[in-house]
């Protein structure tokens, strides 16, 4: 399907495409952050926070563990490790094909995280550490590259004493003002220099230019007035030619530009910032408000892009007139708002499966979207509500039912959560998807390999295809 935009980003094992505007979710596990300090610094707590972000549509977890605010105090690689570590593990096994990423400028705490499933590395000193360019050259995560440039200081196993507020960033000396902002070009000169430096330097070192995201550093070491041009400024640093991360959540400029004192207050002006650098090709947002800031791109995006996707729906019905339960719930899919019903496979009768106690009629429905996926998510749950799907919790979701509707795949699409996984974690298990998908198109399994789906041979599905009851009357 052609885009606008085929960029991706490679972040360990997801290849995440950037072709929409994604949502890192921040997780402070500090009792200091400017905006959340020690509401999350209990690790069940954050590990639940987190799980409650992914639910609300955030594609990446960002966990730190030192505070960067103005007046902070370091802390040393092993406190920082011992607050983000359990964390980590936490939400890992909890979401294991989550996108976690580490905010650290340790390079210790870098490696246990990456050891741990970490798929990016967020570094406020922009990789200038060189353990830190070790650690990440020694994996395959994503990497950014943050500007906030600082004089040469020791390696981070004796970095422990350095007192950051010190260590001053090398400023654009600026002459006296005739107009309301500071002039542009010396700003970016030195901003896209040191990015674009950084970059080259992980490189030569031998990371591939796939993994490379970079971040200009708003607040850090910035007057709000340098803050406003740099982010006037996005459409220069996008062309660079790596993805560009929006990182200006509750931040002192944005309550300047507001007039809200107070962090928490601050959200609907970061929306405000975030529309201006999503429309100059900024494809990353990295929020402490994750729910809102995903409503908010979803409805933008939806009223500004087309961007439908092709999809795939699994449903299956062993109550009732099964296929006439299948029927009506084509054609309830089909008027989903922005969606559209593009082809159903043969319904077949397939074996019980997961605890089900009687044969299923199962069939595959291809989709086009522009929905995202959460919101597609609960309007197939609808459907099943409409057709007076009942659910037993003693059951596991694996009793009778009037209808099921799985959603298992979407173009372009991973998504890790207690509401939605994508692809469906079991896809590649299931003879009652597989089968029906060899009527929709040529070599399912080469298909679905290729987006990374592990495909079992037919002898180790479950739920297998005993036999063909017909077409489905739909349209």
């Amino acid at each position: 399907m052609l885009r606008e935009d085929y960029a991706t980003w490679q972040c360990g094992l997801h290849v995440l495409s950037l072709s929409r505007p994604r949502v890192m979710g921040v997780l402070n596990v500090t009792p200091d952050s400017f905006s959340d300090g020690g509401v999350t610094i209990n690790s069940k707590k954050a590990v639940r926070r987190a799980l409650e972000m992914l639910d609300e549509g955030a594609d990446i977890i960002d966990v730190g563990g030192e505070s960067t605010r103005p007046g902070h105090k370091p802390v040393s690689p092993e406190v920082e490790a011992e607050r983000v570590l359990p964390v980590v593990r936490g939400i890992l096994a909890a979401a294991p094909s989550a996108i976690v990423s580490i905010d650290t400028r340790h390079a210790s705490t870098a490696a246990m995280c990456l050891s741990q499933g970490v798929s990016i590395v967020n570094d406020v000193s922009g990789f200038t550490d060189p353990e830190m360019q070790q650690a990440v050259l020694e994996s395959n995560c994503g990497c950014i590259i943050m500007h906030w440039t600082q004089p040469e200081v020791p390696p981070t196993s004796s970095r422990r004493s350095v007192q950051l507020d010190s260590i001053k960033p090398a400023r654009v000396v600026q002459s006296s003002r005739r107009f309301t902002l500071p002039e542009e070009a010396p700003i970016m000169r030195e901003i896209m220099g040191f990015l674009g430096d950084q970059a080259r330097t992980l490189m030569r070192a031998g990371v591939v230019h796939d993994r490379l995201c970079i971040d200009p550093g708003p607040g850090f070491d910035k007057t709000a007035d340098e803050d406003i041009v740099v982010q006037r400024a996005t459409r220069k640093l996008v062309s660079m030619g790596y993805p560009v991360i929006n990182a200006v959540s509750r931040k002192r400029f944005v309550g300047a530009i507001s007039g809200e004192d107070q962090p928490e207050a601050r959200d609907a002006a970061t929306l405000g910032v975030a529309v201006a650098a999503i429309e100059s090709g900024a494809r990353i947002l990295r929020v402490h408000d994750v729910k809102s800031t995903v409503d908010f791109v979803n409805a933008y995006w939806a009223t500004a892009k087309k961007d439908p996707r092709q999809g795939f729906v699994s449903l299956g019905s062993n109550v009732g007139d099964r296929l006439d339960n299948l029927s009506q719930a084509v054609r309830m899919i089909n008027q989903i708002p922005l969606t559209c019903v593009v082809a159903v496979s043969h319904v077949y009768e397939t074996e019980p499966a997961y605890g089900i106690a009687t044969p299923v009629a199962n069939a595959v429905v291809e989709i086009r979207t522009e929905l995202h996926p959460t919101v597609l998510m609960d309007a197939l749950l609808e459907v099943e509500n409409q057709l007076h799907r009942t659910r037993d919790e003693a059951e596991a979701g694996h009793g009778p039912r009037t209808i099921d509707c799985d959603l298992c795949w979407i173009e372009d699409e991973v998504h890790a959560g207690r509401h939605l996984t994508l692809p469906h974690p079991r896809l590649g298990e299931r003879d009652f998807v597989l089968v029906p998908m060899e009527d929709l198109m040529h070599d399912p399994v080469r298909f679905l390999a290729h987006g990374g789906v592990e495909v079992y041979p037919p002898e180790d599905r479950v739920g297998h295809v005993t036999s063909e009851l017909g077409v489905l009357d739909w349209e």
